[in-house]
């Protein structure tokens, strides 16, 4: 029997509800991050990028208002090795590492959330935002051969320049050189 919604999410599995069927404790606080990560990978296959061979830096989730943000990485937290909190355009974000990786993308691992609090600058999707892959020495190459389907780059610091791609519901695809 199906629990009626006490908060309802993004749903990334076609709408089939708005609980997700687990005792997966992270995806109880951040949404079915499994269906997002499919969701992403089919997507970049769709326009020629496979990245099947690359191992993934991060999930990324974001959340509307201060308050969430502090409940839910209250909560991330209890499950986590360390949070690396810090200063993004302002504002804290939280780099948390998890002490047991989450299982996606038919086994690939993923040991990171960055949760990051309210929006700063233009139109964000809240919930599960961005996916984070590690390309590390191909980078140049991956960039060049992808251009056309490339939305952008982002010039985080001098060492972090992620390219990625922007989907029509505002989620990302980013791709770095190390995580």
């Amino acid at each position: 029997r199906r629990r009626p919604c006490v908060r309802p999410r993004i749903s990334y599995d076609g709408g089939r509800g708005c609980h997700v069927g687990t005792s997966d404790r992270i995806a109880e606080i951040i949404g079915d991050y499994r269906a997002f990560a499919t969701m992403q990978r089919d997507r970049l296959a769709a326009r020629g990028i496979d990245i099947a061979p690359y191992p993934l830096s991060h999930l990324a989730v974001r959340v509307a208002d201060w308050d969430l943000y502090v409940h839910q990485r209250t909560l991330l937290e209890r499950h986590a090795r360390a949070n690396r909190e810090n200063v993004w355009n302002g504002r804290p974000i939280s780099l948390i590492v998890l002490a047991e990786p989450l299982d996606v993308l038919d086994g690939t691992p993923v040991s990171r959330i960055e949760l990051i609090p309210p929006v700063h600058q233009r139109v964000y999707r809240m919930g599960l935002e961005h996916l984070g892959v590690v390309v590390g020495d191909e980078f140049d190459d991956f960039s060049r051969v992808h251009r056309a389907v490339l939305t952008g780059q982002q010039f985080q610091s001098a060492a972090v320049d992620p390219v990625y791609v922007l989907f029509e519901d505002f989620t990302h695809v980013k791709f770095y050189r190390r995580s």
